[in-house]
């Protein structure tokens, strides 16, 4: 038996005129697993590909406001990388009509940054003039005049993210309310009204990733349907989210000191969110454990 082709490590550059959406790309490019590097010195690329042992996707952000800036630098580095083994050289360019783009430097009062502040017609005229022979060269175009930032990402995760699609990452946690709700969190669930295992002393110094505890916090009769309405909702709003374009949902459990009933239902909710085929990452602030669940979004 032969062993399998090993994949072929994609590097893709991005450019395009200021305005279209190249940052947009590079942006859906990370949150698809490339490594995202934007408006490196020209005179440094050739550096970054010296390590040949290196695997993970890289999109390369390519400005042509940069003093070194050069299409034949760039289209002759990508063929360099083309012909070498086990590398994927692609170039994406992100283009507008000149309309919209003078449109959208006027709706946001940015002077364009190759003309003076009166004449953004000119500075979108010279760096199309810079930019035509990678346009003529681009494996994928993709012209933003009438997309809006969510058919952006569809576009760019359709040429680039693995199987065409975005992926949400999920992390459910658990806290104490004692020491605050926890940052940056999408939604949060107190669960200070179930049956406290604190108070029997058999279970007081375990915690709710312990089967006692779990079994305790599950005899309290409003538990079932508490975590069952709380799946439904989170399986109804989180392919919404991913549709969205966000790239990561937070679901924080709460009780008083975050070591059994927030324990307890957070680790119910996180298996049985991977159970439904969604990438999850756990989190016990109290306890400051961490582990991951799944391997893919549904």
């Amino acid at each position: 038996m032969t062993n399998p082709e090993p994949t072929p490590r994609r590097i893709v550059f991005v450019t395009g005129p200021s305005g279209a959406g190249r940052s947009s790309a590079l942006n859906v490019l990370e949150d698809a697993g490339f490594e995202v590097i934007d408006n490196l010195p020209m005179r440094l690329l050739p550096m970054l590909f010296e390590q040949t042992e290196q695997t993970r996707p890289m999109a390369l952000g390519i400005d042509a406001r940069n003093r070194d800036f050069s299409t034949n630098t760039v289209i002759d580095l990508m063929g360099r990388l083309s012909m070498r083994p086990g590398v994927v050289a692609e170039l994406l360019f992100v283009d507008c009509s000149t309309d919209v783009l003078l449109r959208r430097f006027s709706e946001t009062r940015r002077r364009h940054p190759m003309a003076p502040a009166d004449r953004p017609a000119e500075g979108i005229e010279a760096e199309q003039d810079l930019l035509n022979p990678l346009r003529a060269r681009a494996d994928v175009l993709i012209d933003t005049t009438d997309l809006n930032v969510h058919e952006l990402r569809a576009e760019v995760e359709h040429w680039f993210a693995p199987g065409g699609k975005h992926h949400l990452a999920v992390t459910v946690q658990s806290f104490s309310y004692k020491r605050g709700l926890p940052r940056s969190v999408d939604m949060v669930y107190d669960c200070r009204f179930l049956k406290n295992p604190y108070w029997v002393p058999e279970l007081r110094g375990m915690n709710g990733t312990d089967a006692q505890v779990a079994a305790h916090v599950a005899t309290d009769p409003r538990y079932a349907e508490f975590a069952q309405k709380v799946l439904d909702l989170s399986l109804l709003i989180l392919p919404a989210c991913r549709e969205e374009g966000k790239s990561h949902f937070s679901i924080a459990f709460g009780c008083t000191g975050g070591q059994h009933r927030s324990v307890t239902l957070a680790e119910s909710h996180a298996l049985r969110l991977a159970e439904a085929g969604w990438q999850v990452s756990i989190r016990h602030r109290e306890l400051g454990a961490r582990q991951k669940l799944g391997t893919s979004d549904t």
